[in-house]
């Protein structure tokens, strides 16, 4: 079972995540995201992998730079804890996991990727998955034994 966070609290309640670019500062919504992520993990066990552990970087808006480096500490506790249950990370494809969370993850002992296309129509199944098994392998993981087609951790 997949598992992701897709809403947070806005101005106007409980909303999209990218809503709340609107009203607060782009930093202050991915580390709320983050924060809920990390919640997530750590109360709810129904699922196998964390899916879009990146999704509010789809709305980061256009004028603000963005340095995922700022959210080292916040993305590392959330893949950490994740590390720790056991569980997976997926790498979508949609917006493309950057290299370096996914290195993370593997620094705070990550076991298993899977990968998803986050395609809602056939035309866009399975995009960017050469890219994406690229990058795995170069953060060292490989396709694995597991029953629901997870790649491991090769080393």
């Amino acid at each position: 079972m997949i598992s992701a966070v897709h809403s947070m609290t806005t101005d106007a309640g409980l909303g999209e995540i990218s809503l709340a670019y609107d009203a607060r500062p782009a930093a202050e919504v991915v580390r709320e995201y983050l924060a809920e992520t990390l919640r997530m993990i750590e109360q709810y066990d129904g699922f196998d992998v964390l899916a879009h552990v990146d999704y509010p970087l789809r709305y980061w808006p256009a004028a603000v730079p963005f340095d995922e480096g700022a959210f080292e500490e916040e993305f590392r506790a959330v893949l950490r804890a994740l590390a720790h249950s056991g569980k997976a990370l997926e790498i979508n494809t949609k917006v493309p996991l950057g290299p370096r969370i996914l290195r993370w993850w593997h620094g705070e002992g990550g076991e298993a990727v899977t990968f998803g296309s986050d395609a809602h129509e056939a035309a866009v199944l399975g995009r960017g998955f050469p890219e994406a098994v690229a990058m795995a392998e170069a953060c060292g993981f490989r396709p694995g034994p597991t029953a629901w087609g997870a790649w491991v951790r090769g080393d």
